[in-house]
């Protein structure tokens, strides 16, 4: 999907968007703290197989799990999405990408046989990082299974 022209409003809304983070958020800090403290080991900013430009915010490869924390505003959260006001038209178009590029990755990793696990910035670090937990003990347990079918447990 081909952008418009990118025109900020102002040079100030400019200069802020600029400086917007997209790695180590707070939310991914937390939750990354809370992971490595359980004792998982994950891989940070892996590109997602077959597609440039797209990397999953923490992977666990060997298991195929790939994590995404997604921000409220660049990725359209259903809670607390805003729309700007200025350049309102730009904006809607640029978010709406957003949301259809995560939809296609996800879709393109599930296909590919990964779990896909997404999370919004404002969900509890505890609540994610168990979720992810839960995952990584699941696919660990399916991926022992299949290497050893006649072993007892």
């Amino acid at each position: 999907m081909a952008r418009p022209p990118v025109s900020p409003s102002s040079p100030g809304v400019s200069a802020r968007m600029s400086r917007q983070g997209r790695l180590d958020t707070k939310p991914e800090l937390a939750v990354r703290r809370l992971l490595h403290a359980s004792g998982l080991r994950y891989r940070l900013q892996r590109r997602v197989p077959g597609m440039a430009r797209r990397t999953i915010d923490i992977a666990f490869p060997g298991l195929h799990i790939a994590v995404f924390l997604d921000g409220c505003f660049w990725h359209g959260c259903p809670e607390h999405a805003t729309s700007p006001k200025a350049n309102a038209q730009w904006w809607r178009t640029k978010l709406e990408g957003n949301m259809a590029r995560d939809a296609e990755t996800t879709s393109h990793l599930e296909s590919a046989g990964w779990t896909v696990l997404r999370f919004w910035e404002h969900e509890p670090p505890e609540s994610v990082a168990e979720q992810v937990a839960e995952a990584v003990q699941t696919a660990k347990s399916h991926a022992q299974g299949r290497r050893h079918p006649n072993s007892r447990t």
